[in-house]
């Protein structure tokens, strides 16, 4: 149950004009009264005798009833309850009852109050009404509405309780603007998957991801395809931009163009500015940084393995940091998501896209994020969007599942953070993005795997029992549950290519086991397999390594502990 109090209005009968006519693409339907003040208003929508007027002169006449001069100037209130779209299509008595509900609620009407204000609740589709409302009550004074926007989100909390419908978390004021009644049946009408506003939104997203300036973030919007407007002042400086889809028109065939910040807080101007504009104690400006990045291209698996050490020292951060670096690398981990969402192959597009869209959401709090402490993952969405598309296999599509698997950790982390801080829709969004990141692994990771799960089977019984040591050896509480496990196979061959290139095999796996607990993990061996390869600087991909016939010298203990630092004890495991 999703209510929304709109801005006070100054004329009755415009607001009643609009919720009995055709609506603005004609998507009202059957518009008509199921509740009111008074049992005997007129319903124009079913008495062919009532007009517009009839109920408006009544509903204004504690207004008109004022000395002109004691007459508040916006005296219309309106409030909107929306269902949610899986919830079953209630009845007008039931939408009756919402409605009186929430005027009692808010401060309209008050339950046994015989001088409240008069309000109508007009219903106009099957999921939602719309309660109109003059403030100045029958005895003349004005109603008492203060917090009516956290009244109604309280109300609708307990009617979902009572009516059985999906329970919404709590909002806070720090979500992005949700598309209008209308723009939702327009894009019906028009087949397509999302309304403008929330295309814009995607596309302005993935425009920002890693941007170093400007001029870069303007041409990444007119390379996206959409139509830009820039608001200058006098003196020459931007103060702001408004964008539109090319098809998206109104009625006189002009295009219908967006502010940055109508689409989402954290997109207008100045707050995109500052993502680039704060700088690291000791590191200088990010924009420095990126731009000399820039000057040597980087292949898509380079800029996912630096991604992926990026995305894992910032699990240390969400468990060690304060707040606002965590709420600064949970919106840069926004900006890596899209970027991944961007320059992903075809088999893990749409869940990575969905996980982007999902953990939106949870990239934005009242914590203020303190900027600069999140260079290393804007760099890492920065070099993701110039590394290009990734192919599906290869070293590509390995670093690719090795970056999700990663991620996935992080947005777990994520979901804990938030929710330890009370924040339930920024929780429940991270959680939600987590089981895209799931299916996207799960897309993602079978043909790395079967590679090394061959090369495990390969080797010499001798070295896979001697790796199958190193596992009892380095994590004895859960030896026999990898050993049980079919990636088992995969896990061996990573331990012998490590001992390969000069690592101690038990000093490597137990820094990794240690680093979150795995014993909730769907694979363990799976886990480990990532984390040891990126750890080792092992190439994600092994079908071009050589095969293993005897067991190699262990040629330097401890690089393990060179090749990471930081220790992670806590959260949950894929």
């Amino acid at each position: 149950m999703i209510p929304r109090v709109h801005d006070m209005g100054t004329r009755t009968i415009g607001l009643l004009y609009y919720l009995y006519g055709p609506g603005t693409h004609e998507e009202h339907v059957d518009p008509h009264l199921v509740a009111a003040w008074d049992s005997l208003a007129p319903d124009p929508g079913r008495d062919p005798k009532a007009t517009y007027s009839d109920l408006q002169r009544l509903l204004d006449q504690p207004v008109m009833a004022l000395p002109k001069s004691a007459r508040p100037a916006d005296h219309v209130w309106h409030l909107s309850v929306r269902a949610a779209p899986e919830d079953p299509i209630l009845t007008d008595e039931q939408w009756a009852d919402i409605a009186r509900r929430m005027v009692a609620a808010t401060g309209i009407a008050p339950e046994g109050d015989d001088a409240a204000c008069r309000w109508a609740a007009v219903r106009h589709a099957d999921d939602h009404i719309h309660i109109i409302a003059t403030v100045v009550r029958e005895d003349g004074r004005q109603a008492r509405i203060r917090q009516d926007g956290a009244r109604s989100q309280a109300e609708a909390r307990k009617i979902e309780v009572d009516y059985g419908l999906r329970r919404l978390n709590a909002g806070d004021g720090t979500a992005a603007k949700r598309p209008t009644s209308a723009e939702r049946h327009k894009a019906q009408r028009q087949g397509k998957e999302r309304p403008p506003r929330e295309e814009l939104r995607e596309t302005v997203r993935r425009a920002a991801a890693g941007v170093a300036s400007e001029q870069e973030f303007f041409d990444r919007l007119a390379a996206a395809g959409l139509l830009i407007r820039q608001r200058v002042a006098p003196s020459g400086d931007l103060l702001g931009y408004t964008v539109a889809l090319p098809d998206d028109r109104n009625e006189d065939q002009e295009p219908i163009f967006y502010s940055g910040s109508t689409l989402a807080p954290d997109l207008s101007l100045p707050r995109i500015r500052k993502r680039w504009s704060g700088s690291d104690p000791g590191h200088g400006s990010n924009t420095t940084t990126d731009r000399s990045a820039d000057s040597t291209r980087i292949s898509p698996s380079t800029a996912r393995r630096r991604a992926t050490t990026a995305v894992w020292q910032t699990v240390l951060v969400l468990d060690q940091g304060d707040d606002g670096q965590i709420a600064a690398h949970l919106a840069a981990t926004g900006e890596v998501l899209d970027a991944l969402a961007k320059t992903s192959a075809a088999h893990t597009r749409r869940e990575l896209r969905e996980a982007a869209w999902a953990f939106e959401r949870a990239t934005r709090s009242h914590i203020r994020a303190e900027r600069g402490h999140d260079r290393a993952l804007r760099q890492a969405a920065r070099d993701l969007v110039h590394g290009g598309p990734a192919l599906g296999r290869g070293e590509d599509g390995a670093t690719t599942a090795m970056l999700i698997d990663m991620a996935f950790f992080l947005v777990t982390a994520a979901a804990h953070w938030h929710g330890k801080k009370q924040h339930a829709q920024q929780a429940a969004a991270a959680r939600e993005t987590a089981e895209h990141l799931r299916a996207a692994y799960q897309a993602a990771a079978p043909m790395p795997l079967a590679s090394l799960h061959q090369r495990g089977r390969r080797l010499p019984q001798p070295l896979r029992h001697k790796q199958a040591g190193y596992l009892r050896q380095a994590v004895p509480e859960l030896a026999e549950q990898v050993l049980s496990e079919p990636g088992w196979y995969a896990l061996a061959a990573t331990l012998a290519d490590a001992e390969s290139a000069g690592h101690d095999p038990a000093a490597l796996l137990a820094e990794a086991a240690e680093r979150r607990e795995l014993d909730t993990a769907g694979s363990i061996s799976d886990v480990l397999v990532w984390r040891l390869r990126r750890m080792a600087d092992l190439p994600a991909d092994a079908s071009s390594m050589p095969e293993h016939t005897t067991a190699a010298p262990v040629a330097a203990r401890g690089t393990a502990q060179r090749a990471t630092k930081g220790n992670d004890r806590s959260g949950k495991s894929r």
